[in-house]
């Protein structure tokens, strides 16, 4: 059986933040080396402060470590140009907070494609709307092109913005407390399909959540505690 390529690795990434210029330094991760595989599922648990939002920014360019290397495919992002570094973001990778953060005044439809109009792959933009439709579809949402947020469920609101998330078919889908704002149901709903997304369309998925029946979903659980990660279980 082959072995996964690496898609992701990080290299002693270090994070310290600092209330001001002479403020002793404040470490929040310390030393951690990770390697994630193709199509591998992740959780990455801890208590809460731990930096488990630190971590998956960092992962996903939304914030830069102190020290270390994150590698994707092969690049090391640290020496990126910030345009490159945006368009690694745009078109690499998909991201899933726990607010939905969707437009009130856009259809659901409209939504997806949001992240599409920033990107510079003219053959990319030219399938998004069938794609859109695809995916809203396979999620289930296939009647709900023309609603407005406000006219859905909030696990409905949830279930478009991973659909968006995956719109520019990203190789990395990062999620940070996807299901914390869902009623049981709706988060039960949620991380099943997120599973199915990740078997179906092959992409990676890194999940920071307290949900422990969601991290239980996944290929591999690591823990965050004291700046530090351990894995915790395997399936």
């Amino acid at each position: 059986m082959n072995t996964p390529a690496t898609l992701l690795s990080l290299i002693d990434v270090s994070k310290d933040y600092r209330a001001d210029q002479d403020a002793a330094a404040l470490p929040v991760l310390r030393g951690i080396t990770i390697r994630i595989a193709a199509g591998e599922s992740i959780a990455i648990v801890g208590p809460s402060g731990s930096g488990k939002s630190t971590l998956l920014n960092i992962i996903g360019t939304l914030d830069q470590p102190t020290a270390g290397q994150v590698i994707l495919e092969g690049r090391d992002l640290s020496r990126l140009g910030e345009v490159e570094v945006a368009d690694v973001r745009n078109r690499q990778i998909g991201f899933v907070f726990q607010a939905h953060h969707l437009l009130p005044q856009c259809t659901v439809l409209e939504n997806v494609l949001v992240p599409t109009i920033a990107s510079t792959d003219a053959e990319l933009r030219q399938g998004a709307d069938a794609r859109a439709r695809k995916l809203l579809k396979r999620v289930g949402l296939g009647e709900r092109l023309s609603h407005r947020p406000g006219q859905i469920s909030g696990g409905e609101r949830q279930r478009v913005a991973v659909v968006r998330a995956l719109i520019n078919q990203p190789k990395l889908l990062l999620a940070d407390e996807p299901t914390g704002a869902l009623d049981r149901a709706a988060a039960q709903n949620l991380g099943e399909l997120l599973v199915e997304l990740n078997r179906e369309v092959g992409v990676t998925l890194v999940v920071v959540t307290h949900s422990l029946d969601l991290a239980h979903r996944m290929q591999r659980t690591l823990e965050l505690e004291d700046g530090r990660l351990r894995a915790t279980s395997s399936v």
